[in-house]
């Protein structure tokens, strides 16, 4: 099977982040930058599905900037075959402008599965997939939680309200990665070894402004300090009164 795969560089969930002075973007002096964990399990997906063909290829790509070459060396020491950087100083905030720079990419190649992680941790943007699928006029399942394939034609389930939904698609598709479609494996040392002698292509693209801009980026309100109002059983009735007059959920 030819695969492609879509990822993304995002800051570690575990990294304090702080904004920049231009109150719009993320100041990453001193972030950890990582493989956004739905794409990893895209990756490992596309590699389970080419070993149990038997053949094939699978390819990374990411639009990003020079250091998220080490994103794709992630991907490619677990097991992908190369790699494709869209390289860009600026990831557009409009998701369809993101789209259409990692369609183009892809167009030129005929591909028997393209695999997308369900969101982006960072801005938890679900929409890439579904508009690259578009853009490519191909048939798109969203946030699989299971995935069978035979022949040119797949079966994916979908963890929805209550219950589970099950689609059938024919090949070629675009689908996008849940959790628990599978447990992504760690890159061993051979394959962190192997991945720095991979091919790794850099593109230079210019993306578009498009119809979105970030206008200022806050952090959260600090939560109120909490309050002690006593010890056991004798501390009930209060309680009871602070959650009903003042926090008012009674």
């Amino acid at each position: 099977m030819k695969i492609a795969v879509c990822v993304k560089r995002v800051p570690d969930s575990e990294t304090r982040v702080k904004i920049s002075p231009d109150g719009k973007s993320l100041d990453e002096a001193g972030v950890k930058f990582v493989l956004n964990p739905y794409d990893e399990f895209a990756v490992e997906e596309a590699l389970r599905r080419k070993e149990k063909a038997g053949s094939g290829e699978v390819a990374v790509f990411c639009l990003g900037p020079a250091a998220a070459q080490e994103t794709i060396r992630t991907a490619l020491a677990m097991g992908a075959d190369r790699g494709v950087l869209l390289q860009t100083d600026k990831i557009p905030a409009d998701p369809y402008e993101t789209a259409k720079l990692i369609a183009a990419a892809l167009k030129p190649d005929t591909w028997d599965l393209i695999l997308f992680g369900r969101m982006a941790i960072d801005d938890y943007n679900h929409q890439i997939g579904s508009l690259v699928a578009q853009l490519l006029d191909l048939p798109c399942v969203t946030a699989v939680s299971h995935l069978d394939i035979q022949g040119a034609k797949g079966v994916a389930e979908r963890e929805i309200e209550g219950g589970i939904e099950v689609l059938e698609f024919p090949l070629p598709a675009v689908v996008t990665a849940d959790k628990g479609l599978n447990e992504p494996r760690y890159p061993a040392l051979k394959g962190i070894m192997a991945a720095k002698k991979k091919p790794l292509e850099i593109k230079p693209v210019q993306p578009a402004a498009g119809g979105m801009e970030i206008v200022a980026l806050a952090p959260p309100a600090e939560r109120k300090e909490g309050k002690i109002v006593g010890e056991g059983a004798a501390a009930v009735g209060e309680l009871v009164r602070l959650l009903r007059e003042e926090a008012k959920v009674l």
